[in-house]
């Protein structure tokens, strides 16, 4: 039986630095963020490689690790995912990869949309089976 978890994440520190920029305005990056949550997912962390194109829209790819409690169960979530940014909201589409402690064999997806507006504040959306 599949449950949904709408949560939301305050981004503590997003460390973002670019490792290869061209004359044209596009450029290569690499985020570090780390994520405090609320009741059940308590903290969290991600690393997203970012490609910017001249007009500051943006495609990524992320590895997202998050920990926590789920139906009674504490442990880690690992989810990998890509996403854009289309100027004005960052949308992402991840999938659970690994999950340890009690919440091993959990499996699911999960899904992200945000604006400038937002931030601090990472909404998150899980769709998962404790397996």
């Amino acid at each position: 039986m599949t449950t949904t978890l709408a949560t939301t994440f305050e981004i503590k520190s997003w460390d973002e630095k670019p490792y290869r920029e061209r004359a044209d305005g596009t450029k290569l990056a690499r985020a570090e963020v780390v994520l405090a949550g609320g009741e059940q997912l308590t903290e969290g962390a991600f690393e997203a490689l970012l490609y910017y194109r001249a007009d500051g829209t943006s495609t990524y790819v992320t590895l997202m690790s998050l920990a926590g409690t789920l139906d009674g169960r504490t442990g880690t979530v690992v989810l990998a995912g890509e996403g854009t940014f289309d100027g004005t909201t960052a949308r992402g589409e991840f999938r659970v990869i690994d999950a340890t402690g009690e919440l091993s064999g959990l499996t699911g997806t999960a899904t992200s949309s945000s604006t400038h507006g937002d931030y601090p504040w990472m909404p998150l959306t899980l769709a998962y089976d404790c397996g």
